[in-house]
């Protein structure tokens, strides 16, 4: 069995990828839920922030945990 070496992660990364990644799935959660609901323009612009969420996320990871 091995073990991953998390030693080198920062506290900065770990906080900054969690948070991106409840945005992330809380948007693209509730993005489906409003499209079953039959809202569509909700559920179009939480799946339009799910998006736009991970190409920030990127932008951040590239920008600052280089």
């Amino acid at each position: 069995m091995e073990l991953v070496d998390i030693s080198e992660v920062s506290p900065a990364l770990f906080i900054v990828g969690a948070l991106f990644i409840l945005l992330i799935g809380s948007a693209l959660s509730l993005g489906v839920l409003r499209l079953f609901q039959e809202k569509k323009t909700q559920g179009i612009w939480l799946l339009v922030l799910a998006v736009v969420s991970v190409a920030a996320l990127v932008v951040v990871m590239n920008t600052w945990f280089v």
